[in-house]
């Protein structure tokens, strides 16, 4: 049974939405490729689902980028903040 299911908390947060705008892709679009349904796209961006282990790679798989980039624990923060950090020297 999923912790989703088991009320625990053990959150899995995830980019799918990004990766849909960036892709100019519909969930209708993302579930068809990935062979699901258009609601449990819905559901996995909401928080709602959590995705098998197989799920996440065939997601992972469509966009070729590592699973750490698409899911994590910990909940992301800007993708520019990753790819250009600030340093101190840096103007506000």
């Amino acid at each position: 049974m999923s912790p989703v299911r088991r009320g625990e908390t053990l959150p899995i947060f995830n980019r799918i939405a990004v990766l849909r705008a960036e892709h100019r892709m519909s969930r209708a679009a993302l579930a068809e490729a990935v062979d699901v349904n258009v609601q449990t796209i819905g559901a996995l961006e909401r928080g709602d689902h959590y995705p098998s282990l197989d799920l996440a790679m065939r997601i992972c798989d469509l966009f070729a980028l590592p699973i750490e980039v698409v899911f994590s624990r910990k909940e992301f923060g800007p993708l520019s903040a990753e790819l250009y950090p600030r340093t101190k020297g840096d103007m506000p």
